[in-house]
């Protein structure tokens, strides 16, 4: 469903053009998908509101008909319904509102990272990078030949690794760079992640020692560096020809979280 579908649902007015089991116009989903062992026993799956309502909805009532006797635990408790603005109930939609729902949008773990942005020890313009990292907004060739800015067989990464620049790609999957997070590791001494979309390694990344606020800080450090210290060497590469080797990225990285 999209962003505009999420944020809406039906308000009953009459209920004439409301399915009662098919429509999402009662909790987080329609009836049926919430019910479905009743929506399984109803007699009429495609009645409407209207027909249930003057019948009665509570318990006993002639609104439920059923191809057996229900269990106790089987009743279901009935709202009223409306197209509800579920970001801003009572103020309801606005154009602002809706704006601000679409630059938020994000699944739970891209919300966790971005949490993950602010360290007391990161510069603002490194926490900034990461924040564009973390919603792909950053000038990769691949996003650069969906603007239509480059065409997509100049989309390769910088590193010649022969694949597209994508921000997944170039910070985690590229071989080069792949070899600079295997470096990390051995120097941090811990187990690797292996999730290859950004987000998702990040909130990994900082988990890898378990619940210590100390070691969880120190390694929400080291990869906001990280990322920092690639996206730099990318730039370098791309713009001054110049090449630095995964050693010398990884002097760079202990280097700053010195700093």
């Amino acid at each position: 469903m999209s962003w505009f579908g999420d944020s809406v649902r039906r308000k009953v007015g009459d209920g004439s053009d409301t399915l009662f089991w098919f429509h999402w116009w009662c909790g987080g989903a329609p009836l049926r998908e919430q019910f479905p062992r009743l929506f399984d026993l109803a007699v009429d799956k495609y009645t409407t509101v209207a027909n249930m309502l003057p019948l009665r909805l509570s318990r006993g009532g002639e609104g439920w008909s059923w191809r057996r006797w229900l269990w106790a635990w089987e009743e279901i408790v009935l709202e009223e319904y409306s197209w509800i603005w579920l970001p801003n109930p009572i103020g309801g939609y606005s154009v602002r509102g809706a704006y601000e729902v679409l630059t938020a949008t994000g699944n739970s773990i891209t919300d966790s990272a971005v949490d993950l942005i602010w360290h007391h020890q990161v510069p603002l313009k490194v926490s900034i990078f990461a924040w564009r990292l973390m919603r792909d907004r950053l000038s990769t060739r691949s996003n650069l030949a969906s603007r239509g800015i480059l065409q997509l067989d100049t989309a390769l990464c910088v590193t010649g690794c022969g694949s597209i620049e994508t921000s997944d790609h170039l910070f985690l999957s590229c071989p080069f760079f792949a070899e600079l997070w295997e470096q990390l590791r051995l120097w941090i001494g811990c187990v690797g992640v292996d999730s290859n979309i950004i987000s998702n390694h990040f909130v990994q990344f900082t988990c890898l020692s378990g619940f210590a606020k100390a070691r969880r800080s120190f390694l929400q450090l080291i990869w906001l560096l990280t990322t920092w210290v690639i996206w730099s060497e990318r730039n370098n590469r791309l713009f001054k020809n110049v090449v630095t080797e995964a050693p010398r990225l990884l002097d760079k990285i202990k280097l700053l979280s010195l700093v």
